[in-house]
């Protein structure tokens, strides 16, 4: 199907859009399903927005790996929420993408159906990731369970962090502009936090960990951001997996949260009365070779803007996930047409309020969370235009573009 264009088809707003803090590997959200965190948040959406239940149409969300916790986990979420069980479902599954395109896919419905409204976004508990155990006939002999969070890469024979390196280094980033990356994205964080920019997306979820008590606190706060971050510390980290650059410092952690947003069309917004935060003015998905993971941020946001007419120089905010630090350091350069002067002012409009190096990064939750950002950015400074883009899974990509008015 060829997707129209923003001037011909239907326009389609975000209403309403939260996301729980963001808990660190085995923290404060770690004895939580990815289903208990998506019906959570689907509940705040609700009361956000002050939609009643039996008005939403759907529920799309995004997991990046689900692993072996069962069955149609946004089915789960649904279930788990205040939705009325006739209220159906999908999951997808496309790597870190998942998120992005599963408000791709509410976008697109918006558009060719202007009353429904849908919720979407992704959620994530990689703290619960369990390990696999290859089913094979039964012999004598040890089986070797597989850990899915090493994230290797058999299709391309190495692990994802080694080939992104050498892709990097390629391009001209070493450790050195990596490692100072990672200490802006944490130094960006806490001065947005401290300005209070967090407080428009992210809500307080109780604190429940790996041993399934629930207790009497409140995570309300990201728990990875790392305030005591300095270059001398990140020098000492080893690289990780065979890599040249990528450490534990500029890479961010495997996190548990959920993020969503309520999208619609013009004719949802007359009916229920409701008040846009932002329109979406396209969603766009790529792909390229398995290796090209720090590069296809960039091809979607050029595709993106030129399918749209949108120019780089009109762009406010740019957030380009943080898989690793040299992502957004090779996407730049490709977007600046590897011109340094111009690279160095994409980069000032690049995560400024820090990324997912800080933030952390629960696979599924991290591409919608991108778009509460940016418009969470946008409101700040009064409008404009702004472009979320991630990847994810051997050389895929997403992108969304976002308009404030």
């Amino acid at each position: 199907m060829v997707e129209r264009t923003h001037s011909t088809r239907n326009r389609t707003f975000v209403f309403a859009y939260a996301r729980t803090a963001f808990g660190r590997f085995q923290g404060s959200l770690s004895g939580y399903t990815a289903a208990e965190l998506g019906a959570i948040n689907i509940d705040e959406i609700l009361n956000r927005s002050e939609i009643q239940p039996s008005n939403i149409d759907g529920v799309y969300l995004g997991t990046g790996l689900l692993g072996g916790f069962g069955l149609t986990a946004a089915r789960q979420a649904v279930l788990l929420s205040e939705l009325p069980q006739t209220t159906p479902s999908l999951g997808l599954d496309r790597a870190c993408c998942s998120g992005l395109s599963a408000i791709s896919m509410a976008n697109n419905d918006a558009a060719l159906n202007p009353e429904s409204l849908i919720i979407c976004g992704g959620m994530e508990v990689l703290s619960q990731a369990p390990h696999l155990l290859p089913r094979k006939a039964k012999k004598l002999g040890d089986q070797i369970a597989e850990d899915p969070l090493l994230l290797r890469a058999p299709l391309v024979d190495s692990a994802i962090a080694k080939y992104t390196s050498e892709e990097a280094e390629s391009m001209g980033v070493g450790r050195t502009n990596q490692d100072a990356w990672a200490l802006q994205s944490h130094a960006r964080y806490f001065a947005a936090n401290k300005m209070g920019h967090f407080d428009l997306e992210r809500f307080a979820v109780p604190v429940r960990r790996m041993d399934g008590r629930q207790s009497d606190g409140m995570l309300s706060a990201d728990e990875s951001p790392r305030i005591d971050s300095t270059m001398e510390k990140l020098a000492t980290l080893a690289p990780v997996r065979g890599s040249i650059s990528i450490t534990a410092g500029n890479a961010p952690g495997l996190n548990d949260g959920s993020a969503c947003l309520l999208i619609g069309g013009e004719e949802a917004k007359e009916k229920h009365g409701l008040e846009p935060v932002a329109e979406i003015v396209g969603t766009l998905r790529n792909a390229d070779g398995p290796k090209s993971g720090t590069r296809v941020p960039a091809f979607a946001i050029q595709e993106i803007l030129q399918r749209h007419g949108v120019r780089m120089d009109q762009l406010d905010v740019i957030e380009i996930n943080e898989a690793f630090a040299a992502t957004p350091l090779v996407s730049t350069k490709i977007l600046a047409d590897f011109d340094d002067d111009l690279t160095n002012e994409v980069r000032q409009i690049t995560n400024p309020n820090g990324g997912s190096v800080a933030i952390g990064h629960p696979f599924g939750a991290s591409g919608p969370r991108l778009v509460m950002t940016i418009i969470s950015a946008l409101q700040n400074r009064g409008g404009g235009y702004g472009v979320a883009s991630i990847c994810g899974g051997y050389g895929q990509g997403e992108a969304v573009l976002i308009r404030v008015t």
